[in-house]
């Protein structure tokens, strides 16, 4: 047992005769490695890349809240009146008619 352990230090198992198993799997494990990284680094890119969209949606909530607030507050007739006072118009002090057109049976209005 102990000389084994010995010979894994030495490395006398990447150059003895059936060296060529070992080499086969260390590389298959060093190719295996990197895909493990790159996959890695793959993952930390993209949620980054989700954080930034997310902060990006959050701002654009806000703006939008911001804006409607402000389109509300513009869309009150009081502002609306105080907007057009200085040009001369008013509200009108009665409410609007409904006009109604009666269609004769002879075809003319």
């Amino acid at each position: 047992m102990a000389t084994k352990v010995y010979d894994i230090l030495k490395g006398s198992f990447l150059t003895n005769d059936d060296a060529f198993k070992n080499w086969r799997f260390i590389l298959f494990a060093a190719v295996l490695a990197i895909a493990m990284i790159f996959t890695g680094h793959s993952y930390e890119r993209k949620v980054h890349k989700l954080a930034a969209v997310n902060e990006q949606v959050t701002e654009l909530h806000s703006e939008y809240t911001d804006l409607e607030r402000r389109l509300m507050f513009m869309q009150m007739e009081s502002t609306i009146a105080r907007k057009i006072g200085n040009k001369g118009i008013a509200p009108a002090k009665s409410p609007p008619q409904k006009i109604v057109i009666v269609k004769s049976k002879d075809g003319n209005n």
